[in-house]
């Protein structure tokens, strides 16, 4: 290319126009009919064309004749480039196929081999045999002679007696053998046929052999394809590639291996022998990301192989925290735990209503796409729902979490238990808080949490962030010193309830000679006196009206109503200032007084 470059001002170079190319043909240039000559061009004939270009060419001309020129070069190099590649394939490709064929004929020649030894111990053998049979026959020949040749001894023997009478007196035993060996017939053919079993050698399988020596090249490398949505489960996979249609594949080999923080470069994979272009992978880990990869094999090698591809199995089931989710009769705040060590894509939650008499109803409804782990459904007042969540990857939506059941009949909450001073403990059931006798003031308490309460003895209970109507009511005793009503939930955490600009409450106060009770907010009460202590006190948050009244639920009596633009969500709040215990009943129907 540097060659081509620094040779671009030789005079024949800006005749060419175009150039095609095919890699079954050679590069082939076509002549430019009306190209102008090269504006570096030899010496000879300079000023000739100085004469053309200044009377026949335009500044604009000669720039395109440039851009056409700088255009064939780029393509020149492009198709430099190509042709390296193609020169890597084909050699690559060469190198296969004459391993294919050693291979082959190597195949062959031992096969012969091994047909030239079966039939040489053949022949072996017979020969062995024949041989056997021809000195057996040799030796009853040659028995039959020895007793021909002493009869005829004896019998000579006899007739030399002088005594003619003496010879025909012979007992008759002497020729009677040798008048029955006359009688008998002589055996004189080959007890085994001389020539050799030379059947023809079955080598068709050879000639197989031969006819699959061909030139089919080793395959190209697959395409391992990405995965399709909802082509997995928690433990499975199913993986899809595909591959030239000119190729010829025998089999093909998947390898895959998971892909963990911990895991090294060269961390063991498995592999799987399968025909088709695609396969099934199992006993995965649940929410993992896997590395997958796959070679094509034919009979003339195995392919390169394909670019590494990322696929997911699906999550497990997430977890609802069920003390984390609260509700209201138009909605619900469902959150949960992804209960998985990688991220998730999204999150969909199912619901469906429950009918009057208990069962399920059959339809169901879901919230797709939901990106966190939290979602605030709307729903209807006065009905029960099932909910579930699920989680979901690009491998498909996991299996649905364990169900819980929510109640629009009223404002359901729990307690925040990372809320509360050191000095209360919440129940069980996290409806109930204790303050049990401290020797340790608390004042001198030092506290590093920046969300729990220092001073006030307090926890913020986790009220849905909906502007409506809520209600909820708190269960004291005379001997209890409390406040109970509404907070920010940024409120100071070193300062009283009621004190600030953040807080409302209901305050009480024993005395020796009264209860005594405040409604305080930002320091400030009114003056008011209520004669029979509540023991049952409800709270009603109007959003709508923006008010926040207390009632004597025992008498169906409105104590007090705050009466403040909520610039923000408030949380319910709780306050022992003595040891004592309060309780929370939530999840209950508003009365029609309070919100009147």
């Amino acid at each position: 290319m540097a060659a081509d470059r620094e040779g671009r001002g030789a005079p024949n170079v800006s005749t060419f126009q175009r150039f095609s190319v095919d890699t079954n043909e050679s590069l082939h240039f076509d002549p430019c009919e009306n190209s102008s000559p090269s504006p570096t061009g030899a010496e000879d004939g300079q000023d000739d064309r100085d004469d053309v270009f200044k009377e026949e060419e335009t500044e604009d001309e000669i720039i395109m004749i440039r851009n056409q020129l700088q255009g064939k070069v780029a393509e020149m190099e492009n198709f430099a480039g190509h042709l390296e590649e193609i020169f890597l394939t084909v050699e690559d490709n060469f190198g296969r196929q004459e391993q294919h064929l050693e291979q082959h004929y190597n195949d062959v020649l031992q096969t012969l081999s091994q047909r030239y030894d079966e039939r040489a111990a053949g022949l072996e053998e017979e020969k062995k045999n024949k041989l056997e049979e021809l000195y057996s026959q040799l030796l009853n020949c040659g028995r039959a002679m020895d007793a021909s040749k002493e009869l005829i001894e004896k019998a000579q023997e006899i007739y030399r007696y002088q005594d003619k009478r003496l010879f025909l007196k012979v007992d008759s035993l002497v020729f009677a053998p040798t008048a029955e060996f006359a009688k008998d017939e002589v055996d004189l053919t080959l007890s085994t046929n001389l020539e050799f079993n030379t059947p023809l050698a079955d080598l068709s399988d050879v000639k197989t052999m031969m006819d699959s020596i061909n030139v089919v090249p080793a395959p190209s490398a697959p395409v391992i394809n990405p995965q399709m949505p909802n082509s997995a489960t928690q433990t499975s996979l199913r993986v899809c590639w595909s591959l030239f249609s000119d190729d010829t594949v025998e089999y093909y080999e998947l390898y895959y291996r998971p892909v963990l923080e911990d895991t090294l470069a060269d961390a063991a994979f498995t592999d799987v022998n399968v025909k088709e272009t695609h396969c099934t992978v199992t006993d995965l880990l649940p929410n993992a990301q896997y590395e997958l990869w796959v070679t094509a094999t034919n009979t003339t090698g195995i392919s390169p192989a394909s670019e590494k591809a990322l696929y997911m199995t699906v999550p497990s089931p997430p977890v609802i925290k069920q003390r984390e989710c609260s509700s209201c009769p138009e909605a619900a705040l469902i959150r949960w735990q992804s209960g998985n060590t990688d991220p998730v894509d999204s999150y969909t939650v199912e619901l469906s209503e429950m009918a009057a008499d208990g069962p399920e109803s059959s339809v169901t409804e879901s919230i797709v796409a939901v990106p966190t782990c939290q979602c605030l459904i709307q729903l209807q007042a006065g009905r029960r729902y099932l909910i579930a969540v699920r989680a979901v990857n690009i491998g498909g939506p996991s299996d649905k979490s364990e169900v819980i059941t929510i109640s629009t009949t009223g404002t359901l909450f729990y307690l925040l238990e990372d809320t509360a001073h050191p000095c209360l403990s919440v129940s069980e059931d996290g409806f109930t808080i204790f303050y049990g006798d401290e020797e340790l003031p608390i004042s001198a308490m030092a506290l590093d949490d920046e969300n729990t309460f220092t001073r006030c003895v307090a926890v913020l209970g986790d009220l849905i962030p909906v502007r409506g109507r809520h209600y909820w009511e708190v269960e004291v005793d005379d001997g209890t010193e409390f406040r109970i009503g509404v907070a920010y939930e940024d409120t100071e955490r070193s300062s009283y309830l009621g004190a600030n600009s953040t807080s409302w409450c209901m305050r009480h106060i024993l005395s020796p000679s009264r209860h005594k009770y405040e409604f305080l907010h930002n320091g400030w009460s009114p003056d008011l006196r209520i004669t029979v202590n509540p023991v049952r006190i409800g709270v009603a948050l109007d959003y709508e009206r923006d008010t926040l009244s207390f009632f004597n639920v025992n008498l169906e009596q409105h104590l007090h109503t705050f009466r403040c633009r909520f610039q923000s969500y408030v949380q319910p709040c709780f306050s022992l200032d003595n040891p004592g215990a309060l309780t929370v009943h939530n999840g209950i129907q508003a009365p029609a007084y309070a919100f009147m």
